[in-house]
């Protein structure tokens, strides 16, 4: 009985029978073959449900939110970002306008004013009073072209978060096509292209981006130009690392063994199954790449006026300090808080993406 159950006619000949049983022997190797290859091809169906019985998505937020400091850092860069949107859609002011009668105004906020906090009092003086402008509010003053401190740092703020992850996008776009080509040909075509990285990454990528914004001319698209151009060459290692790696697994094997085109084994079978570092990579370069537009807006290579990002703000402060020290204080908090927030995120999501990594 259990020979018909197999496909096994008890009538047959002894060559038949065994041919039947090799034949269902292939084709029991051929369905676990394909099985590894659709996991391969769609890992998110091999790592759909952990061993808690949850989406893979929801067992990492649970461990991120475990993390309080990347958690409250998550909800500091979301707020700050909500209010660099609709500060200056709310504002009657604008970041470009200049009003010389309310010139270096200090901060003054409706409500707080009445506690004796951001009153619009310097040296005894209510200045809102004697430049004749008491029917405003500048809630973090005004710069020495009388502009909106506020709206201004709510600008500069998204412009230098859009700055940073554009940066980081492109990063990783180039280094992981870079990394996986490199890792997965291997030979004279890998020891070619890492050479090319030894090369960029032995000049200091400040003197990189520094030239190319000079070449260039100072603006939004040619700082993001600058930065794709060097600084890659961290992602593009760690992809070709990974890469190295994968490319010797069983699955990648059985997809070379059906035809699977070598584009789709790269980007379709090792590119997912390395995601989650990559992503950690990505998230961790960002404040790395809000730092450094900050840096060129410093000294004066960065974002030209009438715009602003928080480095050019900082630098606007600085030539004021000792007189209004406010306009250097507060985008120089936000700077700091930003960017000490985007680092907590970034170690969260490697604790929760990749626990191995931790202490590291």
């Amino acid at each position: 009985m259990s020979e018909i159950r197999n496909g096994i006619d008890p009538g047959m000949n002894p060559e038949a029978a065994a041919a039947a049983v090799r034949k269902e022997e292939i084709e029991r190797k051929e369905a676990n073959i394909k099985q590894k290859l659709r996991f391969a091809v769609f890992p998110e169906e091999r790592l759909m449900e952990s061993y808690l019985g949850k989406p893979r998505w929801q067992e990492t937020f649970a461990i991120f939110a475990k993390n309080k400091g990347a958690l409250v850092s998550l909800i500091i860069v979301i707020a700050l970002l909500l209010i660099a949107i609709l500060g200056p859609i709310l504002s009657q002011y604008t970041y470009d306008g200049i009003n010389m009668a309310a010139q270096n105004l200090p901060p003054r906020i409706p409500g707080l004013e009445r506690l004796g906090i951001a009153n619009g009092m310097f040296h005894g003086q209510n200045m809102y009073e004697v430049k004749g402008v008491l029917e405003e509010y500048h809630w973090f003053g005004t710069d020495n072209l009388g502009r909106d401190l506020f709206v201004r740092i709510c600008h500069g703020t998204r412009i230098s978060l859009f700055i940073g992850a554009i940066s980081a996008l492109l990063n990783m776009v180039i280094g992981v096509v870079f990394g996986l080509v490199s890792g997965y040909y291997g030979g004279k075509l890998d020891m070619f292209m890492q050479r090319i990285i030894e090369v960029i990454h032995g000049i200091p990528s400040l003197v990189i981006v520094s030239l190319l914004v000079i070449v260039l001319k100072p603006g939004i698209s040619s700082i993001i130009i600058a930065m794709a151009i060097s600084q890659w060459t961290g992602t593009a290692r760690l992809a070709r690392a990974n890469t190295l790696r994968l490319k010797e697994m069983e699955y990648v094997m059985a997809s070379r063994t059906l035809g699977v085109s070598t584009p789709r084994i790269m980007f379709g079978s090792i590119f997912p199954n390395q995601l989650s570092s990559i992503i950690i990579m990505t998230m961790l370069s960002v404040p790395g790449a809000v730092f450094m537009e900050a840096y060129l807006s410093f000294i004066g290579l960065g974002i030209p006026n009438p715009q602003a990002s928080l480095g050019s703000l900082i630098n606007d402060g600085f030539q004021n300090m000792l007189l209004y020290p406010s306009q250097m204080l507060i985008p120089a908090v936000i700077f700091a808080i930003l960017m000490l927030a985007l680092n907590l995120i970034g170690d969260g999501l490697r604790d929760a993406l990749d626990p191995t990594q931790k202490h590291v």
